[in-house]
């Protein structure tokens, strides 16, 4: 429901079911609770396992932008009547250039989709610092959000465990109260 609570990023929590009785009052009720159950375990470990996607992009994403910042960093701090910079940078993962740098006031940022964009050193240094931070803080976000889903799938499985146990034991209850009765009638006769 809507007044349901959640994580700070709305993901619901999940019902603890302290006593069974009050989700299960008789046994033709049990399937369709357990069947509920398993519903809320596969919802919550898709969202579990695009939070992880999620969380590996940006493990991956983050040290791009910490060494980009620091090379803009470096950038900002070299002087116009410097010689140019000498360096080796990487086209890919196993192919390297030399390039010739000279003293710049922009440099050219990758912003995805296939799209570069020159900004002056002080607005690219600006907008890195946002988009790191940024990143971090759904990283963070996204680390809290797993350990949520987890529990939420360990309160689920002890309910779901909770239930099926309920619905054996009165089976049970059943069988035994079944095997009286008919024991009890077996030991009379109708006829003295």
């Amino acid at each position: 429901s809507k007044d349901a609570p959640t994580n700070p990023r709305g993901i619901p929590v999940a019902p603890f079911v302290d006593r069974v009785e009050d989700y299960v009052t008789d046994r033709s009720e049990v399937e369709t609770t357990i069947n509920s159950f398993k519903e809320m375990i596969s919802k919550y470990q898709f969202m579990e396992a695009n939070t992880q996607r999620r969380a590996a992009g940006l493990q991956d994403k983050i040290p791009d932008i910490q060494k980009t910042l620091e090379t803009v960093k470096f950038l900002k701090t070299r002087k116009p009547e410097a010689d140019p910079l000498q360096t080796t940078f990487s086209l890919n993962d196993t192919l390297y250039a030399h390039a010739s740098v000279p003293h710049t006031e922009e440099v050219y940022l990758w912003l995805g989709a296939n799209v570069m964009l020159a900004y002056p050193i002080g607005e690219a240094e600006e907008l890195l610092r946002s988009k790191l931070s940024t990143a971090k803080l759904t990283l963070s976000n996204c680390e809290e959000d797993m350990e949520f889903l987890r529990e939420q799938i360990t309160t689920l499985e002890v309910a779901f465990a909770r239930v099926y146990n309920w619905d054996v034991a009165q089976r049970r209850k059943e069988r035994i109260e079944a095997g009286e009765s008919i024991e009890g009638k077996k030991g009379t006769s109708p006829n003295g």
